[in-house]
C-alpha cells in the first residue's frame, strides 16, 4: 500500500489561508452592511467618535453599531482609541468604501456575497437535481446590479465607453435608433437618452420588476424618446418591425438562455453599417488562463450562483460569467459579425468592450 507523506509546513500554510478566507468572507458581509446602512458614509464625515455618537448620527441601534465597529476595527478598517473610546474610519479605506468614492466604491460589490448566500440552499439543490433559479429568486439583484452598473458603465459612458465607437456621439446628436438588450433598470440607457434627445431608444429585459422600475423613472423624468419593454429576447428577429443603428448589451449576453440566438437576432436587427457594442466580463474561456485574474474566484462564484443558474433555469446553455473572450468572438462570428474589435479601458480590468460594425 502506497502512502503519501503530508508536508506539515504546507498544511500550516493551508490552515493560515483558510483562516484568512473565513475572516475575509466575514468582512465582506460586514462591508455590505456598512454600505447599506450608510455607516461608512457617516463615519467619513465624523471626527473620532464613540459608538453612541456614531449610532445617533446614522440613526441606528447603538448595540449593533458597536459590534459592527469592533468587527471593522479587528479587520483593520477602523482605528480605535481605548482611552477615549472613539472610532475613526481610516482615510485609505474611506477612499474605497464610501458613496463619495464612487466609481471606486468597493462596498457596492461586497453586496453580492450576502445576496448570493441567500440562495445557497436552492443552489445546492441544483447541484443535486440540475436546473437553475429564476431571476425572481434573487431579492436584491436588480438593485445591486444598478449600483454596479452605475460605477462600471454609467460613470464611464461619455468619457470612455461611447468614444470607443468612432462617430457614434455625432450620430446620437443627429438622431438615430438605439436598442439596449438586457437593460435591467435602464440606468445606462436613460442616461444616454437624456443627453441625446433627437435619438430614439428602446430597452428590453426579461424582468418585469426591472422594466417597471425603468419606466417609472422615465415617466418621472418626462422623457419621450425612450421606452422600456418586458420581453424574452431569445427570438429577437423582427420583434420590433424596425432596424436599429446602434445596439448595446451591458454585461447581459452570458446570462441569456440562448445566447447564440440572441446574437443572431442582434445581427439581423442591426442596419447595414450599424454598430453593436457588447460589454462583457474580461476573461478567458479556459480556466488555466484565468489563474492570475485578480477577481477570478469572485467571478466564478457569481457565475455558479447567479449567471449560469438563471440561464439554466430557462433550459438554457448556462454560459456563465467567465465564458471568455475566445468563445465570445467565435459566437459573434457564427452570428454573422466579421469586424470584431475588442477593447479595454485603462481603468477597467474587469470588462472587455466588443465594438462590431455590421458590413
Amino acid at each position: 500500500m502506497c502512502t503519501t507523506k503530508i508536508d506539515i509546513a504546507k498544511v500550516n500554510s493551508v490552515e493560515e489561508k483558510l483562516l484568512e478566507i473565513l475572516n475575509a468572507g466575514s468582512l465582506a458581509v460586514m462591508i455590505s452592511i456598512g454600505h447599506r446602512t450608510g455607516l461608512f458614509d457617516v463615519l467619513n464625515e465624523l471626527t473620532p467618535s464613540s459608538s453612541d455618537q456614531i449610532a445617533k448620527a446614522a440613526e441606528l441601534n447603538e448595540r449593533y453599531v458597536r459590534e459592527w465597529l469592533n468587527t471593522m476595527t479587528a479587520g483593520g478598517f477602523i482605528s480605535y482609541n481605548p482611552d477615549e473610546g472613539t472610532y475613526l474610519l481610516l482615510p485609505e479605506f474611506a477612499s474605497c468604501l464610501t458613496r463619495k468614492s464612487s466609481p471606486n466604491n468597493m462596498a457596492v460589490y461586497a453586496q453580492y456575497i450576502p445576496l448570493l448566500g441567500d440562495v445557497e440552499d436552492k443552489i445546492i439543490d441544483c447541484f443535486t437535481n440540475g436546473g437553475g433559479l429564476e431571476y425572481t429568486e434573487y431579492k436584491r439583484f436588480h438593485q445591486v446590479m444598478e449600483e454596479d452598473s452605475s460605477q462600471t458603465v454609467v460613470s464611464a459612458l461619455f468619457n470612455s465607453i461611447l468614444p470607443l465607437v468612432d462617430g457614434i456621439e455625432e450620430k446620437l446628436y443627429a438622431g438615430i435608433k438605439v436598442l439596449d438588450i438586457g437593460c435591467g433598470r435602464g440606468k445606462a440607457l436613460t442616461t444616454i437618452a437624456e443627453k441625446y434627445p433627437k435619438s430614439s431608444f428602446k430597452g428590453v429585459d426579461l424582468s418585469e420588476e426591472a422594466i417597471g422600475f425603468a419606466n417609472d423613472v422615465v415617466n418621472k423624468k418626462g422623457l419621450t424618446n425612450i421606452r422600456f419593454i418586458q420581453k424574452d429576447v431569445t427570438n429577437l428577429d423582427n420583434e420590433f418591425g424596425e432596424s436599429f443603428d446602434f445596439i448595446t448589451t451591458f454585461d447581459a449576453i452570458h446570462d441569456q438562455a440562448a445566447p447564440a440566438k440572441v446574437l443572431k437576432g442582434i445581427y439581423n436587427s442591426l442596419k447595414d453599417n450599424g454598430v453593436y457594442l457588447m460589454q462583457d466580463i474580461a476573461g478567458s474561456s479556459y480556466v488555466e488562463n484565468n489563474l492570475e485574474h485578480p477577481m477570478a474566484p469572485f467571478l466564478y462564484t457569481i457565475s455558479t450562483m447567479h449567471c449560469m443558474s438563471v440561464s439554466l433555469a430557462q433550459g438554457g446553455e448556462g454560459l456563465g460569467t467567465m465564458w471568455g473572450k475566445e468563445k465570445a468572438c467565435n459566437m459573434l462570428k457564427e452570428a454573422g459579425f466579421e469586424n470584431i474589435d475588442v477593447k479595454q479601458l485603462d481603468h477597467d480590468f474587469q470588462n472587455n468592450f466588443y465594438v462590431i460594425k455590421k458590413t
